[in-house]
């Protein structure tokens, strides 16, 4: 089946970004002249797909606002006469359907997930957590689309990171490599502690299905006391295959505060109006 929709969890309270989410969704928060929750939007779209469903929390108005129309914004621009600002305002409301699901409980990411199980409902669908910024020639999840397409089973996405970084993410198990980049897993583990049984670490693009949603529903609460989406790929890894897939990309954790002025270094370098005045801010602090 075609993979039609993706899911963001967005319901998070965004703590390593305080202050500056004490006010706003971390997910509003700016890069270059875009919300971060923008950009993963985008890459959804770009990747072919057709509806989104936000798993929120009462605090997260304005991400819901910013993908509504505002008829006084729109009719005001039209005044004005500032017909560009007008058009992107329109494509950002009419970009895509979205659908918005509430999670009560921050019971983990596994339980953002199981919010969507009556609406997806056996049908394949991305998950994609917008505080993974990527900047990519062909977006993240398209690629991870395009192995779905060859194997119909769930896919991961995986990044190389130093052995010494391994306990700060869910690290896999190889059982089988299909190719440089493609793999067959044999298990994962989240932050091991010691022995980590690769440096190939999962990053927040995933392909899921049917499969994975009935682990959820089998297994326990997993670290911190909540449902784990590791976990579940791992049980479901036990008896049906799980893929991942190194992407072509680089990728920033904009939910710290390092990853958000990488990122913006980054995406400033690559914009050909920006990379100058980048160049020359640099080079006039006289820092290196």
């Amino acid at each position: 089946m075609k993979i039609r929709t993706a899911v963001f969890p967005v319901a998070g309270f965004g703590t390593r970004m305080l202050p500056a989410t004490k006010a706003i969704p971390k997910e509003m928060i700016t890069l270059i002249d875009k919300p971060l929750i923008q950009y993963a939007v985008e890459e959804a779209i770009n990747a072919g797909i057709e509806k989104i469903i936000f798993i929120t929390g009462r605090t997260k108005k304005a991400l819901e606002d910013h993908f509504d129309i505002n008829v006084e914004l729109n009719n005001q621009l039209e005044l004005s006469g500032k017909k560009d600002i007008l058009k992107d305002m329109k494509r950002i409301s009419e970009m895509v359907d979205i659908i918005y699901v509430r999670q009560k409980y921050m019971l983990g990411l596994g339980n953002a997930v199981m919010c969507v199980k009556d609406i997806v409902k056996d049908e394949p669908f991305a998950v994609i957590l917008p505080d993974d910024i990527i900047l990519s020639k062909t977006p993240v999840i398209k690629q991870l689309i395009e192995c779905y397409d060859k194997v119909e089973c769930p896919i991961i996405s995986l990044m190389p990171v130093a052995k010494s970084d391994t306990t700060k993410y869910g690290i896999v198990k190889i059982k089988e490599k299909i190719d440089s980049r493609f793999s067959r897993l044999k298990d994962m583990i989240e932050k091991p502690e010691q022995n980590p049984p690769s440096n190939m670490a999962i990053i927040g693009r995933y392909i899921l299905t049917s499969e994975v949603l009935s682990a959820l529903d089998k297994i326990e609460k997993g670290a911190g006391g909540e449902l784990q989406l590791t976990d579940a790929l791992k049980y479901t890894a036990t008896y049906h295959d799980v893929y991942g897939y190194e992407f072509e990309g680089k990728r920033f954790d904009c939910g710290t505060k390092e990853g958000l002025l990488e990122a913006t270094i980054n995406f400033a370098a690559s914009n050909e109006k920006l990379k100058n005045i980048l160049k020359e801010t640099v080079y006039s602090l006289n820092i290196f």
